[in-house]
């Protein structure tokens, strides 16, 4: 791994993580698909996804892999806004209040999916792909990824640079490191307080 350039760090004001250190190319997206598998069957655990921006790629990265079907369980492609609040229970005012693309609706995306399938982990991405969308407050390539487990979860802003799918990648990437982390500091799931 490599620091993440200027332009791809967090923000100012966005919530703390462990590093700032993020996969430095897609080409690493296998081994932290093989690093969240192994954290999955250490601690037992199910994953599910949640994406917007990302649009299924997140989902068809983890299953590209053998052996996928021991621990995911599977996702939601909520693309639009509709889907958010009715398929994954996002707040309607979240969205009003904050946008599709911010730290609010990312969580509520996580805990949502991480509720409707049952799972230990969740993942969810929301975000600006480009190349048009982007506003002076959230350009093009402002993403929040966010994690969740029964108990808690985590958000981040990143921003990143380059072309859409330049952005989906690296997007993916940086949920599957985030993710990898978050799990390797839970305990088997399934039960009441798993995660505390």
């Amino acid at each position: 791994f490599a620091p993440l350039p200027a332009g791809d760090r967090r923000r100012a004001g966005s919530p703390a993580v462990e590093t700032d250190f993020m996969p430095s190319a897609p080409s690493g997206v296998p081994a932290l698909v093989r690093r969240l598998a192994g954290v999955a069957a250490s601690r037992k655990l199910t994953v599910a996804v949640a994406e917007s921006c990302t649009g299924g790629l997140l989902a068809a990265s983890i299953t590209e892999a053998p052996g996928a079907s021991s621990y995911f369980l599977g996702g939601v492609v909520a693309y639009s806004n509709e889907v958010k609040v009715g398929r994954l229970g996002v707040p309607l005012d979240d969205i009003r209040n904050h946008g599709a693309v911010s730290q609010a609706v990312a969580t509520a995306m996580a805990k949502g999916v991480c509720r409707r399938f049952g799972a230990g982990l969740a993942m969810a991405a929301t975000g600006v792909a480009g190349p048009d969308g982007g506003s002076p407050a959230k350009p093009v390539g402002t993403v929040w990824i966010a994690v969740a487990g029964a108990k808690r979860s985590e958000a981040l802003q990143l921003h990143f640079d380059g072309s859409r799918r330049t952005v989906q990648e690296r997007t993916v990437a940086a949920l599957l490191l985030m993710g990898a982390r978050f799990a390797e500091g839970l305990r088997a799931s399934g039960r009441p307080g798993a995660d505390e």
